[in-house]
């Protein structure tokens, strides 16, 4: 069976935790064991949130005030190879013998998407009312409130297309264990001609996800976080984990549309277009999750 395995951003930096070396890679090892469970029995293909990630490469390049500004699909790029980079590292030592291999990924977006206008993914830290001002009159950055807090939100608009598609094809039919799509991809435009132009935006990993996962002909797709499963009542002191979870009972729950929303929304279409299993859960608990045991399987 192959599974595709989407690895959010916050599972691999928590929340407030400092992005040191070693932090990230005590993280990578978590996750690195838990895919490595999975692809002890199937066809594995990995993909992986950048928000932490790349919102601090952004705010280091703002910092750089004496050259120009460098735009989100270059910094994208930077934080596909550095995350990959890091899986592929661990990976190799926890699957001694079997080939593994990080594929920067270009994905083709609509330059007339609506989310252009709109921007709704947040990336980077947490930051105080006070800080956010500062960067937002020195940057020109947006910021949306987050638990009290502000962070950064750039536009997000929907992928259309996998450019690496027959490469992650091709690799992953020859037995390569493929970290790929990282971000969501690298958001890019197809001009007339053909050429390839990069745009200021991140693609949502999660649909990112789905999309990929669609078009390989996965079985599976996991999405895996920093919680155990999808909640009712999120934050509340009755909130309840959900175990399975239909489109009915999805449309009465009140979703963060910057983390859970979109991780529902994509499970949801993968399995409504592809007949195939989709499940939502802690990123340790990978294997239980495709078996049905753990997280939240979606109907």
């Amino acid at each position: 069976m192959l599974v595709v395995i989407a690895l959010g951003g916050n599972a691999l930096l928590r929340r407030n935790e400092r992005p040191e070396p070693e932090i990230q890679a005590a993280h990578m090892r978590e996750a690195a064991a838990a895919i490595a469970v999975v692809a002890a029995e199937h066809d594995v293909v990995v993909t992986h949130g950048n928000g932490p990630q790349i919102g601090l490469l952004a705010l280091q390049a703002a910092a750089l005030t004496d050259g120009p500004r460098t735009p989100l699909d270059l910094l994208g790029a930077e934080s596909e190879g550095l995350i990959g980079y890091l899986i592929e590292r661990e990976l190799k030592t926890a699957l001694p013998g079997r080939e593994v291999a990080t594929l920067l990924t270009m994905v083709e977006v609509d330059p007339a998407d609506p989310g252009f206008l709109h921007p709704s993914k947040p990336i980077g830290p947490l930051y105080s009312a006070d800080e956010a001002s500062q960067l937002e009159s020195e940057h020109g950055w947006t910021f949306t409130n987050e638990g009290g807090r502000r962070r950064r939100v750039v536009p997000s608009p929907r992928p259309r297309r996998i450019l690496e598609l027959s490469t992650i094809r091709l690799l992953a039919g020859n037995g390569v264990l493929v970290i790929c799509a990282g971000g969501g991809g690298i958001p890019v435009t197809l001009s007339a001609d053909g050429a390839i132009h990069g745009v200021e935006a991140v693609i949502d990993k999660d649909r990112a996800a789905a999309l990929l996962a669609e078009d390989l002909g996965a079985e599976a797709l996991l999405l895996l976080t920093d919680v155990e499963a999808v909640y009712r009542d999120w934050g509340a002191a009755n909130s309840q984990p959900i175990a399975q979870l239909t489109p009915g009972e999805a449309a009465t729950l009140n979703l963060d549309p910057g983390s859970m929303g979109p991780k529902v929304e994509a499970a949801l279409g993968f399995v409504d277009r592809t007949g195939g299993r989709a499940g939502i859960g802690a990123l340790g608990a990978a294997s239980e999750i495709l078996q049905g045991r753990a997280g939240t399987a979606i109907r």
